[in-house]
């Protein structure tokens, strides 16, 4: 995890370092932060196992901006080569910039076009698994849009949060499953395809609405925390599988 470029390698490695409990964003011109994970429920098990740990603006990005920050979030499947059946979820993370009057092309970074990487991310070399959001036979990547029911995350967010988030992305697209205009449904899609042996996990039909997203999540994790376990022992089987990046 960090701000350079994700490490692709064919074994996951161990951490050696401990996780951050800031991860601090800038504003402008500079990389996306990732996060990589074996998958996209070993994503949002680590965020809502970091408790303490939160996501925020650096102070220069606060003192730019006299406003909210808001975060824009992407997400991709990726595969060390086209034969391999084992994809990794990397979740980017900016904050969000507006579009300049007059940038050619504007229209395509505010329709909610989740093959469209948000405009942020054009302000810095990207990897090249996530260039122009193109997918291929061994990267994919979803933006996640502003909906009313997900709005874009609010600085500072703590991870707990922020897997609360990403699950009600799942959930919305989940909801478009049959609807083929907006792209929405492209995130249920690849969940299910790269991971078919977590689907029932991830099945709303017994997940009633009044629940909420809080609920949804204990039924993909399948059971409740141990309130006994703590610190590094409540997270050693959700960080021990990630790859080791500059940043720690």
């Amino acid at each position: 995890m960090g701000f350079n470029i994700p490490s692709i390698t064919p074994e996951l490695l161990l951490m050696q370092e401990p996780m951050q409990n800031v991860i601090t964003l800038p504003y402008g011109k500079a990389p996306p932060y990732h996060i990589q994970a074996p998958s996209w429920r070993h994503l949002l098990k680590l965020m809502v196992r970091m408790r303490t740990s939160r996501i925020e603006a650096s102070i220069e990005a606060m003192a730019l901006k006299q406003e909210e920050l808001k975060l824009r979030a992407v997400v991709q499947f990726v595969r060390g080569h086209h034969l391999s059946t084992k994809w990794r979820t990397i979740l980017y993370l900016t904050l969000d910039y507006p579009v300049p009057q007059g940038q050619a092309g504007s229209w395509k970074y505010v329709n909610g076009d989740v093959n469209t990487l948000p405009y942020s991310y054009n302000l810095s070399s990207l990897p090249a698994l996530l260039r122009d959001g193109a997918d291929s036979s061994i990267a994919k990547s979803y933006t996640i849009p502003l909906t009313a029911k997900t709005p874009y995350p609010t600085l500072p967010i703590t991870l707990p949060n922020m897997a609360l988030y990403l699950q009600s992305a799942l959930d919305e697209s989940r909801k478009a499953i049959n609807d083929s205009s907006s792209g929405m449904r492209k995130l249920a899609q690849l969940v299910d395809s790269c991971y078919p042996e977590d689907v029932a996990a991830y099945e709303e039909s017994d997940l009633p609405e009044r629940k909420g997203v809080r609920y949804r999540l204990r039924k993909v994790f399948g059971k409740k925390e141990n309130r006994e376990r703590g610190g590094n022992e409540d997270v050693y089987e959700l960080i021990t599988p990630f790859v080791p990046d500059e940043q720690g």
